[in-house]
């Protein structure tokens, strides 16, 4: 690594900057992903500077006591080839260390990822739209997330995430712009999604539902609270229900990732993510 580069932990003054530097990657982040994503694990943003100059960052989120994601992991153009993006690198995987570790990396890079000891899971993609088919209601129940018991809620978004993560729900479903519903069968929580503002349109991050039905009605409540922009849809690819649904909308599937593990996933109900929450974070 190259003389007077020193790695240390993020302020949350320079949470902005990344998230800046993600949308001029062409990753669309949310308008207030760094106020979120700091609420899951302050710790877990990692920075290389050379004096007060920030050269490249990356997320090493620590969730629940065994769980791990990597994000953000974005070296300056000016200073790639120099050794600084891998020894920051190296620092999120020690902070990481002990526990299963997971990320969402271009396609491109699986053979890489797999050298430092990631497995291939599953693709996800991105799906998008300007002006999609919305669905219809359907008989569905729906209310505001924050009227809803908070530990059913983080319980039901445990089942499909994979691990507990109430620090970070807390801040998701509270952060100024985003809208968070709430679907209700018989037995409690069928369906859980949030519409968040993004540099271009929103997101639907995540969209958990016990079937299509719940889906499609998450969906119809949230769809007219949308930004002006593309509609947008992250979904893991062997879902086909969730791949069907956004093609019945007429999003359009623009590029996939692939997401990577360091050791088993954790046991999480894939078919109810028909939105993921997030490529940062999981």
């Amino acid at each position: 690594m190259s003389a007077g580069v020193t790695i240390r932990g993020m302020r949350l003054d320079e949470i902005p900057l990344v998230v800046e530097w993600a949308a001029r990657e062409g990753w669309n982040p949310g308008l207030e992903d760094g106020r979120a994503f700091a609420a899951a694990d302050a710790g877990g943003f990692l920075c290389a500077m050379r004096g007060e100059e920030m050269l490249a960052c990356v997320t090493a989120v620590k969730t629940g006591p065994d769980f791990g994601f990597i994000g953000f992991y974005i070296a300056r153009p000016d200073i790639r080839g120099q050794g600084i993006g891998f020894a920051l690198w190296q620092a999120a995987m020690e902070r990481l260390a002990g526990r299963c570790i997971g990320l969402d990396g271009v396609v491109e890079q699986q053979a890489n990822y797999r050298r430092i000891g990631f497995n291939f899971a599953w693709n996800n993609a991105r799906y998008q739209a300007e002006a999609p088919a919305f669905p219809g209601w359907g008989d569905v129940a729906i209310q505001d997330a924050a009227a809803v018991d908070f530990a059913a809620l983080t319980a039901f978004d445990a089942e499909a995430f994979g691990t507990p993560r109430p620090d970070f729900m807390r801040g998701w479903i509270t952060t100024p712009g985003h809208r968070a519903r709430v679907a209700w069968g018989p037995s409690g929580i069928i369906g859980f999604a949030v519409l968040r503002p993004c540099r271009e349109g929103s997101k639907l991050a995540p969209l958990f539902a016990v079937d299509a039905a719940v889906a499609r009605a998450l969906i119809a409540d949230l769809a007219p609270y949308r930004a002006p922009g593309p509609f947008i849809l992250d979904l893991p690819e062997p879902h086909g229900q969730a791949v069907a649904l956004a093609q019945e909308m007429g999003l359009q599937k623009v590029f996939e990732t692939a997401r990577m593990y360091t050791r088993e996933p954790p046991s999480m109900k894939r078919e109810r993510i028909f939105g993921l929450t997030s490529f940062e974070l999981g």
